[in-house]
This record gives structure tokens, sequence and C-alpha cells, in this order.
């Protein structure tokens, strides 16, 4: 009733005998659900009636934020695909986090990184405090990227290696979650400087569906003060 159809068709729509349902439709059952923005989205997402993008997701960066990440001295900033690749970083990401120029693309996935290694399963990734958030975060973005490109190969496999690689993935993955907490501070450990507790941006560049992160601190605190002699100091060698 609160959708607005029929309890016969609702039960035909839940069997999966009823033909595809309309856009209207489905905004009445989200609504009815009270579903949120995200989950009212990946709702439509699965029906088909949300823009799904058939080909493949796009690795190029654009010039311009290749540009601003050179301006950007005092910030860590990258640029992460729709299935977590770090496509593009400048000089104090590096720094703060690792040397990416010198690893392949498989192994810049952050995905990867948080569910299959190179350190434990459980271990903290890059030292972040908010491991388990991010593996959440990585999840539900999964989910949409595979939405977006269902015969993406790059998409395919990579969830594929997930759910066979990693049981928590697995299980994350079963649970079909879409709605994560946003992430403001992220807390990095950093062999030479310790802990850094850094505000965290994620700025959606929608052309190429990739993110540009931004690892930033307030002007004369400690953490803008270590990320300063993190810019000095330059990539450390393990």
């Amino acid at each position: 009733m609160l959708a607005n159809i029929s309890t016969e068709y609702y039960v035909r729509l839940e069997q999966g005998r009823a033909p595809r349902p309309s856009a209207e439709v489905l905004a009445g059952i989200a609504n009815a659900l009270r579903l949120t923005d995200a989950e009212s989205d990946h709702l439509h997402l699965l029906a088909g009636t949300a823009p799904i993008r058939n080909g493949l997701h796009r690795r190029d960066v654009r010039p311009s934020i290749l540009a601003l990440l050179e301006r950007l001295p005092q910030t860590a900033a990258f640029v992460m695909s729709a299935v977590f690749e770090v496509l593009a970083w400048n000089d104090l990401a590096a720094a703060l986090m690792e040397n990416f120029a010198e690893i392949a693309s498989p192994e810049r996935n952050l995905a990867r990184r948080a569910f299959l290694g190179p350190a434990r399963p459980d271990a903290p990734l890059y030292g972040i405090s908010d491991a388990a958030e991010f593996r959440h975060h990585v999840v539900m973005r999964l989910r949409t990227s595979l939405a977006r490109y269902p015969t993406d190969p790059e998409v395919t496999g990579l969830i594929d290696e997930l759910r066979t690689g990693s049981a928590e993935f697995a299980r994350l993955w079963q649970r079909h979650g879409v709605q994560g907490a946003p992430m403001l501070t992220k807390t990095l450990r950093h062999p030479v400087v310790g802990e850094i507790t850094v505000d965290c941006d994620s700025l959606a560049l929608t052309d190429r569906d990739q993110h540009l992160v931004l690892y930033s601190a307030p002007l004369g605190s400690p953490a803008a003060d270590a990320l300063a002699l993190l810019n000095v100091l330059g990539v450390i060698s393990p």
C-alpha cells in the first residue's frame, strides 16, 4: 500500500515472476522500505533502470588533475580508479604511503592490498587506524563498480580474486551493503615520523569515475609539521 502497488504484483516481483519494474515502481518500493539514497540508487542499478556503463572503467587521468597534484605540496594527494587502483600521486603521497612508482599496477590496487596483503589479511593498511572501515568501503564501492561495468574483466576478475582469496571479503560481499560511513579523518603510522592524523577528503571525478583523495592537516598542527618533514625527507627506502 505504501508503495502504491498491489500485493499480488509485489509478491510476483519478489518471486521473480513479474516483468521488470519501472523506475516509478522502484521509487515507490524504495520509499516504502525507507531506503537511503545510496540504497535506492543500488536498487535502480540492480533493476537496470539507472545508467549502466557497459564498457571498461577508465584508467587515464586528466592532464589538469595531474598538474593539480603537483600544486599541492602540503597535501598528500592521489587518484584512484573505480576499482581502487592508484593511478597518479604526488611526491608527498609517495613519502607518506609508499613509492608507487616502484611497484606494478596490480600491487597499487588498494582493494587488493586491504584484503590480500602483502602483509597479513588482518594487518593495518599503511598503518591506518580505520582499516576495518576501509575494507567495508572497498566492498561497497566495488559492488557499485560491478553494477556499472558488468562486462569489464578487470572489475569482475578483481572481485573474483578477492572472493576466492579473502574470507573477510566474501563475508562482507554477501551482506550486500551499499551505505557507508564517511571517513573524515585518518590516522596513518609512518616508520619515521610516527602516527599522523590527517583530514581525509575524497573528490569524485565523475567524467572518468575516479576519485581524487586528499590527506591534509590544519596549519600549525603536529600532523602538518610531520607532513612538512616528509616533504623534505621524501620517500624512505625500506
